[in-house]
């Protein structure tokens, strides 16, 4: 029958690597972040909402919203998070619920699976909407070191960006199934593929 898995984790574990593996195998795929950025969209009422709150500092001169900017300051300031929190997560939930809702009404196959990366799955209690979820996990320093190769972050702000975030283990105490990436490449697709053997197979 067809499944419905969301995808978490903390920053850097590997989340959206492991969505683009599901994709391969096959699943319908969606990304809370991509809804995000839609919900940003420049003229939103979200984009308004958002501007007015933080201010026109964080726009590029094109006048989009700067997400490395915004970010910087969401970070360092729990009240300004809950405040950014407060504008997008209704909105991007009501996407997410939309979507799984028309993938029930109308699945493409009788085994159809859609998998959704939701970083705070856990944190706004989705747990529900989905049928299993998934937690890609990675070691602190794993994820530390990722922060710094790809976003060229110090190491402090990593480990700051770290901090704000729940910790993964509690993510895990939610999990139906855990994905370690501390390997290579091959080894998570493997994980992956293995956990799509499994899902299906339901």
């Amino acid at each position: 029958m067809p499944r419905v898995i969301g995808i978490t984790g903390g920053i850097a574990t590997g989340k959206s690597t492991v969505l683009r593996m599901f994709g391969e195998l096959g699943a319908e795929t969606l990304s809370a972040d991509d809804l995000a950025r839609q919900a940003l969209a420049k003229g939103t009422e979200a984009y308004r909402e958002t501007v007015e709150r933080f201010g026109d500092g964080i726009l590029t001169p094109d006048g989009e919203i700067d997400r490395s900017a915004l970010g910087a300051i969401v970070f360092a300031d729990e009240s300004a998070r809950q405040d950014l929190n407060a504008i997008t997560h209704p909105r991007v939930i009501s996407a997410i619920q939309r979507r799984i809702d028309e993938f029930r009404t109308n699945p493409p196959s009788p085994n159809a699976v859609l998998a959704i990366e939701i970083p705070l799955l856990v944190e706004c209690g989705l747990e529900a909407i989905v049928d299993e979820v998934v937690v890609v996990s990675a070691e602190p320093a794993t994820q530390v070191s990722r922060l710094t190769t790809r976003s060229r972050m110090s190491a402090e702000e990593a480990r700051r960006r770290l901090a704000a975030q729940m910790p993964i283990e509690r993510k895990i105490q939610h999990a139906d199934r855990v994905i370690r990436n501390e390997g290579t490449l091959e080894e998570l697709r493997e994980a992956v593929r293995a956990a799509w053997e499994d899902v299906t197979a339901q």
